[in-house]
């Protein structure tokens, strides 16, 4: 998908911003350069995706009491 956005002549510049942002919120390109900003071991990784399972878990399990 391209990132060029293009503006008509006559239409607002927020349009043109919003349609922008729909892209890049689409590419999940903002989430992934919040996660590259600083390196995260992989054990780190690991272990956060096992203590967020984890908390899913307990979280399924109190909605339905």
């Amino acid at each position: 998908m391209k990132l060029i956005t293009i503006i008509k002549v006559g239409e607002p510049i927020e349009k043109g911003l919003k349609r922008y942002k729909q892209k890049i919120n689409k590419l999940n390109l903002i989430k992934y350069y919040k996660e590259k900003q600083y390196y995260i071991k992989p054990s780190k990784i690991k272990r956060l995706k096992r203590f967020r399972k984890q908390y899913l878990i307990k979280k399924k399990i109190y909605e339905q009491n």
